[in-house]
């Protein structure tokens, strides 16, 4: 492991000479690439100088032990190894799990879509509780929220939003959001009680910058149209709102949230690009997915990932197996526990990938 931190962090000292020579900003995204790796790098050479400095420090005592003769400093002596052994042992098993080659996509920003499923319009108020989960988990993260485009309930909640989330790893959080969410409850539209079943969709698409996707102005078609919902004067008045059709695929975005069409050209930019760079990355999910099954960014959006029962309070995560029984709060953003448990899961399938690979 010693030498395997060793290289690691000789290639951190070589990036970061070449990222400081002048001539490296020329090729700006080799230069985003190399800053990109410098900052990943840091948390396992912060470990490697930890974990050097704890070896050191066992092979000094262990020296000691054998050279003093004063029993009370060697029982000093003891006790202080056994702490280093332990602090030792923590920290290989921390790093193994750092020195498992990441998500090359954790570290950027999200596109996140909610859409309605089976269930009428107590699915789109299901989507709308779900854009809300979201939004608060968001907050709590001190992550920023976008919103780009939204198509609203007939009785309430959304047939379908989309959000912008931007903000440190984002998508190496929400990626296990991925999939069908089916809600167990009896709907505001049930006048004789009885449970009602209903679902919507989410897709968590890692956001594409310009670097990602060659993306020609030749091949996007713009209009432009009246926003519909709220916006203030410039509702129905301005043709602010902007339709982008990308030709040789066929894909088609709306944004119609800001007031300004150059601010929504921007936004729908964003997600177009995020769509065509999630073609090329959905071969990535399919290769990863027929190793992993807890990894919940297959892109596998009809499996059904999670079930939210009110009459139970209770919310179930079918990938793992884990229920939390205190829906409120789970609605209210307080997702952080259920997705560690998904990472655990996944970096334990990862690490024993990991070993039978070596092997």
């Amino acid at each position: 492991m010693l030498a395997k931190l060793e290289a690691i962090f000789k290639r951190w000292e070589e990036i970061g000479v070449q990222i400081t020579n002048p001539e490296a900003m020329s090729d700006m995204k080799r230069y985003i690439r190399m800053s990109k790796d410098y900052k990943e790098l840091q948390p396992v050479v912060d470990a490697y100088r930890i974990y050097k400095l704890v070896i050191e420090n066992i092979a000094s005592t262990k020296e000691l032990l054998a050279k003093e003769k004063d029993d009370e400093f060697r029982e000093m002596a003891k006790i202080e190894l056994d702490d280093l052994i332990s602090k030792k042992n923590t920290m290989e098993e921390d790093i193994r799990i750092m020195l498992i080659p990441a998500d090359p996509e954790d570290g950027k920003n999200s596109i996140v879509e909610i859409r309605a499923g089976t269930g009428g319009d107590e699915a789109s108020i299901f989507a709308g509780d779900l854009y809300r989960m979201y939004t608060r988990y968001c907050e709590n993260r001190k992550w920023k929220v976008d919103l780009i485009d939204f198509t609203e309930g007939t009785v309430g909640g959304y047939k379908e939003v989309i959000i912008n989330v931007s903000g440190d790893n984002v998508y190496g959080q929400l990626k296990y959001e991925s999939g069908v969410h089916r809600v167990q409850r009896v709907p505001q539209t049930e006048t004789q009680g009885r449970v009602h079943t209903s679902a919507a969709s989410v897709v968590i698409l890692p956001e594409a910058d310009e670097f990602d996707v060659d993306l020609k102005q030749s091949d996007i078609r713009k209009d432009t149209f009246c926003s519909s919902g709220p916006g203030g004067q410039s509702v129905n008045t301005t043709y602010s709102a902007i339709r982008l059709t990308h030709i040789p695929t066929g894909i088609v975005v709306s944004c119609q949230d800001e007031k300004s069409q150059i601010k929504n050209l921007d936004k729908a930019m964003r997600v177009l690009r995020s769509r065509l760079y999630e073609m090329e990355h959905q071969k990535y999910l399919d290769e990863i997915a027929m190793k992993r099954k807890t990894m919940v960014s297959t892109g596998d959006r009809s499996a059904k990932i999670r079930t939210y029962n009110y009459p139970q309070s209770r919310v179930t995560d079918h990938r793992i197996g884990v229920s939390t029984y205190n829906l409120p709060a789970f609605m209210d953003g307080g997702i952080q526990e259920m997705i560690d448990a998904l990472q655990l899961a996944e970096n334990a399938e990862r690490l024993k990938a990991a070993g039978e690979e070596a092997e």
